[in-house]
């Protein structure tokens, strides 16, 4: 990653729109945000007709592909990739080189046939089961094993994130992902080298993000600046000058597809929410670029827990509409997740832990952070009237990006403080997920 890094451009304000993976690709694959494309949960996109990039891509002669993550990265049950690699192909989703072979082979495959090609390569690292915690199984498959990362660690050789406690078994889990990290970037490198081998390289525009923030408390499936922003490298030969970093402009996933369209001469469809970066690639800056909006829906449960946030460089504001100080936020994933777990039980004993871990489950309607302070979003400053002025700020411009962009959450927000519009909303989306 650090050498990509050097070859191209780095964002350092670059988020995802949805912290969870299957709603933040339907996001990035769609150009639209979640409740204009259908895509708040974990299913098919519930709008039909929505443009897809590799659609798109299709059409102006390029060959698409993808390896890893199929479920998730297509949007539509009929939609068919040119090319397409399961996990248990590519070592559970975690073997470097099936990787760099399978795209290897499906390079040189668009190479003989004259055509141009976009590849989405999707790493199973570092999601849970992070190494260390996964399935012995998993390496003793043959030829189609995982592979063990180039380096690991062990607990109490990196530091876990500021939100969370420091406790034990947090510590191993942030060991672990870090390996599984690791094992990400040796994936990296080697479809790298795929790009080197069939001698395309110089011709092809590499893009390297994640899909949601670390799978640990108060980080995926959130809101948080650790829930949503993403590393976010360019590497186009010619165009990014190398070694080059952004760091005034804020950019987010709903803008990958105008980016990728317009750098391929692409026709951009209607309804795209998002607009190109192609400036800022240039090395241009950029207006309009204050601000990236990032929501939350539904988890794999189907259960919905819907969120509406706005951030600056500076501040954070979020808006829970579900939060009425009864309803538990709870995923499928707190049942593996030994950072939650750990959490909970250190809650019986420990009177701050017991505090933040009830705020976890029940959070409250809004909430407002001073991010360059407290990047960790652990002092909610929502009644704190030194920021009065700045919440009033950002509740204006949020309210005007839901206007703007046909949130049916909106009424809820313009009657905060009322539960009625809430749960009527709350009614729909648990109608809309069968529940």
């Amino acid at each position: 990653m650090d050498k990509l890094a050097s070859q191209g451009m780095r964002f350092e304000w670059a988020h995802v729109n949805v912290s969870v993976c299957q709603p933040s690709r339907s996001v990035l694959l769609t150009g639209r945000y979640s409740h204009r494309c259908g895509g708040e949960g974990f299913s098919q996109l519930r709008i039909e007709g929505v443009p897809l990039l590799p659609e798109v891509l299709r059409e102006s002669g390029y060959r698409v592909g993808a390896m890893g993550k199929l479920k998730h990265s297509t949007p539509y049950a009929d939609f068919r990739w040119d090319f397409s690699v399961q996990r248990a192909e590519l070592g559970m989703g975690r073997n470097p080189r099936l990787y760099r072979e399978n795209a290897q082979r499906f390079i040189e495959e668009s190479v003989e046939q004259g055509a141009p090609f976009f590849l989405m390569a999707n790493s199973h690292d570092p999601h849970r089961p992070f190494f260390g915690f996964d399935p012995e199984s998993w390496y003793t498959r043959g030829e189609l094993s995982a592979s063990r990362p180039s380096s690991t660690w062990g607990p109490g050789e990196c530091p876990s994130p500021g939100f969370l406690p420091q406790l034990a078994m947090i510590g191993q889990e942030v060991a672990g992902y870090f390996s599984s990290v690791r094992r990400c970037d040796d994936t990296v490198g080697a479809l790298l080298e795929a790009l080197e081998e069939t001698g395309v390289a110089g011709s092809t525009i590499v893009i390297f993000i994640s899909d949601n923030g670390m799978a640990f408390p108060f980080s995926k499936a959130a809101c948080y600046l650790s829930s949503t922003r993403t590393p976010w490298i360019v590497r186009w030969p010619g165009v990014v000058v190398p070694g080059t970093v952004c760091s005034e402009e804020m950019i987010s996933a709903v803008d990958l597809m105008p980016s990728l369209l317009e750098a391929t001469a692409s026709e951009l469809p209607e309804g795209l929410d998002g607009r190109s970066i192609l400036p800022l690639l240039e090395g241009e800056r950029q207006s309009g670029r204050e601000y990236v909006f990032t929501q939350f829906g539904a988890g794999s449960s189907g259960e919905s827990f819907p969120m509406r946030c706005v951030q600056s460089r500076r501040y954070g504001y979020v808006f829970n509409l579900w939060a009425d100080g009864e309803r538990r936020f709870t995923r499928e994933e707190h049942k593996i997740n030994g950072a939650f777990q750990a959490m909970v039980n250190a809650a019986n004993h420990v009177p701050e832990i017991a505090s933040r871990t009830e705020f976890l489950m029940h959070r409250c309607p809004e909430e407002l952070y001073d991010l360059e302070a407290d990047p960790d979003a652990l002092n909610n400053l929502i009644d704190d009237p030194a920021y009065t002025e700045e919440l009033s700020k950002m509740r204006s411009v949020i309210e005007n990006w839901m206007d703007e962009y046909e949130d049916p959450s909106l009424p809820a927000f313009r009657s905060r403080g009322e539960r009625a519009e809430s749960e009527r909303y709350m009614r729909e989306l648990e109608n809309a997920f069968g529940q």
